[in-house]
């Protein structure tokens, strides 16, 4: 798995450059599965494409799996049936609920750092891995408000639901800078409690400055900051598989395999100092 390398995300926009030749040199793609779910058309006809030629991940969105109220079920046997045709090396879902009184919210909202709380997104994500037959990976997501005071760190909670349910980490590097920033959670302090080997995937993408805080757009370069961030993440954690995200403001093809091309640099180089 560490040698995928780095990977970026497949966007519509680039299906033409995925779709001809010669393939663009991506080490992997990922997708957000609920662009997918259809029976056909042409996300699906580019997505079965790409993956004769490169590996996949399945990234979700929408399941929500600390809402209070529950997962659609119906949502989740689309995640299935995907997750059969498509055969991803990784399946990731956020940490976070997105749903109340019968409502979807469509957004990625943070859980409590409470004990409640990991007793039932733990539980929720054993049935999600019972349900799919395989290992997931869980995403930090980013916040701007503490839903509630916290009974202990944000890595502190990671690790536990790691330890507690099985799943794997996506580690989101920038969600972590972008918490620091607007509620004052150091980031190194929560890397340092997840433990290594827990952590099977890293993103990083940019963010957009607001008047009261960081705001994790997706539309811009990985900053400075954050890439010190990751170095970090690469020395705990070893050269893992990463993605460099991007989803608003899209440029052209070759700024996102630049972006993924300094990933990968790093990521070589902690190989070669590991060997």
């Amino acid at each position: 798995m560490e040698r995928l390398g780095a990977g970026i995300g497949l966007r519509a926009r680039h299906y033409p450059e995925f779709l001809g030749a010669p393939r663009p040199a991506a080490g992997w793609l990922e997708v957000h599965s609920e662009n997918y779910f259809g029976a056909g058309g042409l996300d699906r006809h580019a997505l079965q494409q790409v993956r004769r030629d490169y590996p996949v991940s399945l990234h979700g969105v929408g399941l929500g799996l600390g809402s209070a109220a529950g997962v659609d079920e119906r949502h989740a046997a689309r995640l299935k049936a995907l997750v059969e045709r498509v055969e991803p090396v990784f399946v990731s879902e956020h940490l976070c609920w997105g749903a109340l009184a019968g409502r979807h919210l469509n957004d990625l909202l943070p859980l409590p750092c409470t004990r409640e709380a990991l007793d039932l997104v733990a539980a929720r994500v054993g049935w999600l891995q019972d349900l799919l037959g395989r290992r997931i990976l869980v995403e930090n997501v980013s916040a701007y408000v503490d839903p509630a005071v916290p009974e202990m760190g944000e890595g502190e909670f990671l690790a536990a639901l790691a330890r507690r349910s099985g799943c794997g980490l996506l580690l989101d590097v920038n969600n972590l800078y972008v918490n620091q920033a607007n509620l004052g959670r150091d980031a190194l302090a929560q890397m340092d409690a997840l433990v290594p080997g827990t952590v099977e995937e890293i993103h990083l993408a940019g963010h957009t400055a607001g008047p009261h805080g960081l705001v994790d757009t997706h539309s811009a370069r990985v900053c400075d900051e954050v890439w010190k961030l990751y170095d970090a993440a690469l020395e705990r954690f070893g050269p893992v598989p990463t993605l460099v995200e991007w989803d608003a403001d899209l440029p052209e093809l070759s700024v996102l395999l630049e972006e993924a091309g300094k990933a990968g640099a790093r990521m070589e180089a902690r190989h070669a100092l590991a060997a």
